[in-house]
């Protein structure tokens, strides 16, 4: 009897944790149309260096977590790559192209990580340096957008925030490979939703 009741959880828990995925997919695509949309009217302006280190990264990621059992939560950082790409190219076209000195040394130490990476034949420390190189492509953004805090779509970013505690929770297997990076970026994109209406505010 308790195998059939935990049978029965498990099955039941599966079927709630596929649902939270779907939701999660369809929020990482439905939540960035108003993104390309302020691209498009030139009011959000992306910048190619972390766009490009975004999605670059974000696939390798989701192989490792598809590698390691995360089920439909790993779809969900290919969502998150698809758009990261589609994006990039929009900024290759209109985004943002004022190169800083201090982006150029994000990009290095981004590349650096990403040299490391390829050496390391760990999978736990390959998610920690990937998740770092994200962190480092997300700098050259975050300094763009302290000076000019309109020039990045608020809803995106905070819609972000809960797409990635949906992508937690729509994990099949917990593991640092399969929650490190979505809890990352649940705290990067939570803090650079903050900062943005800070700054915001501050200019008023």
């Amino acid at each position: 009897m308790k195998a059939l009741l935990y049978c029965m959880y498990a099955y039941n828990m599966d079927d709630i944790k596929h649902s939270i995925g779907i939701l999660a997919i369809i929020l990482t695509f439905v939540g960035y149309i108003p993104y390309i949309r302020d691209i498009r009217n030139g009011k959000t302006k992306p910048h190619v260096y972390s766009w490009f280190l975004w999605f670059s990264v974000t696939m390798i990621v989701f192989a490792l977590q598809l590698s390691d059992g995360a089920g439909i939560g790993a779809f969900v950082t290919l969502a998150a790559a698809i758009i990261a790409f589609v994006i990039f190219l929009f900024g290759m076209r209109i985004g943002k192209k004022d190169i800083a000195k201090s982006d150029n040394v994000c990009l290095a130490l981004a590349v650096i990580a990403t040299i490391l990476w390829l050496f390391a034949d760990q999978p736990v420390l390959s998610v920690i340096l990937l998740s770092a190189i994200e962190i480092f492509a997300f700098i050259p953004t975050i300094r763009k957008s302290w000076n000019n805090p309109y020039s990045e779509t608020l809803s995106a970013y905070a819609l972000n925030t809960v797409r990635f505690v949906l992508a937690l929770m729509a994990l099949q297997n917990y593991s640092i490979i399969t929650t490190l990076y979505p809890a990352v970026w649940l705290v990067a994109n939570g803090g650079f939703s903050i900062i943005l209406i800070l700054r915001r505010r501050a200019l008023q």
